[in-house]
C-alpha cells in the first residue's frame, strides 16, 4: 500500500512537470512523498543496569525484542505486574516469581524479602497488547537482578518458558525471535535446549554474529546473563539444578 501510495504521487509530479522529468526513489527520498518515519527500531541499551533484561517476542508481522524492567519499592510484598499482557504471560510472572522465592538462599536474599518489599515488573510498549509464556526466564532474571544488584548484561538476550522448579521449557518462533535480537545488536542469546534443533532454520549470515547459548535450568540462564564481574556484597551460588 505504501509502494502505491508512492507511485500515485510520483504520478503527480509527472502530470504537474511533464514527462521528460524522472524521479528515483531511494531510502533517503522515501520521507519526502511518505513523511516522517512513524516506526522505530527498538535498540538495547548501551550499558548492563539492575533489573532489566532483554526478553524475545513473537508477533504475526516477526520476532521483537522486548525489555522487561523490574524494580523494587518498600511496602507490603504487593506483586505488580504491567504492560497490557495476557492472562499467559501473567502466570509466567507468578512462576517467575515463586521460583525466585524458592532459591532466596542460593541468590543470597532475603527469604523473608517479599513480606516488606513491593515487586513491580513492566513490559513496556504498554499500547502493545503481549501473551504467551516464553518472557518466564527474562522476568525471573529481571528480579533476581534487582534483588540482588547485580546488572544483566545489556548485549544479552534470552526466551524461554519456566517451571516452578527452574527448568527451562521450549518455545516457537525461534527463528523470528533471533532475527530480531540480531536486528537490534544483541550478541548472546539464551535458548531452551529442546529448541536446539530449530537452530538449522537461522541463516548463516545472521548465526555467525551471535553466540547462541541452550540451557536446561534457570541457574545457567543467570551465570550468562548477570554480570558477575559488578556483584559487589553478594555471594550468589549456582547449585546445578540437573541433580538436584
Amino acid at each position: 500500500r505504501q509502494i502505491s501510495s508512492i507511485f500515485r504521487k510520483i504520478a503527480r509530479l509527472v502530470l504537474k512537470h511533464g514527462k521528460d522529468k524522472s524521479y528515483r526513489v531511494t531510502e533517503k527520498t522515501i520521507p519526502k512523498f511518505l513523511g516522517v518515519y512513524k516506526f522505530r527500531d527498538a535498540k538495547i541499551e548501551q550499558k548492563s543496569d539492575i533489573g532489566i533484561a532483554n526478553g524475545l517476542a513473537w508477533t504475526e508481522v516477526g520476532g521483537e525484542l522486548l525489555a522487561t524492567e523490574v524494580t523494587l519499592m518498600p511496602g507490603k510484598g504487593i506483586f505488580t505486574v504491567t504492560g497490557k499482557l495476557g492472562e499467559v504471560m501473567k502466570e509466567s510472572a507468578q512462576a517467575a516469581m515463586s521460583y525466585v522465592r524458592s532459591r532466596t538462599k542460593a541468590i543470597d536474599v532475603d527469604k523473608d524479602f517479599y513480606q516488606n518489599t513491593d515487586v513491580h515488573i513492566l513490559v513496556p510498549e504498554g499500547a502493545i497488547p503481549k501473551d504467551g509464556p516464553s518472557a518466564g526466564i527474562t522476568m525471573a532474571t529481571s528480579i533476581v537482578s534487582a534483588l540482588t544488584k547485580i546488572p544483566v548484561k545489556y548485549d544479552v538476550a534470552m526466551t524461554g518458558e519456566i517451571t516452578l522448579r527452574g527448568r527451562i521449557l521450549p518455545i516457537g518462533g525461534l527463528k523470528e525471535k533471533v532475527l530480531a535480537a540480531h536486528r537490534c545488536g544483541i550478541k548472546t542469546i539464551i535458548i531452551p535446549y529442546e529448541n536446539k534443533k530449530d537452530l538449522e532454520e537461522i541463516p548463516n549470515s545472521v548465526a555467525k554474529d551471535l553466540t547462541i547459548k541452550p540451557v536446561d535450568c534457570m541457574d545457567e540462564v543467570l551465570q550468562i546473563a548477570l554480570d558477575m564481574n559488578k556483584a559487589k556484597d553478594n555471594k550468589i551460588s549456582f547449585i546445578d539444578q540437573k541433580s538436584s
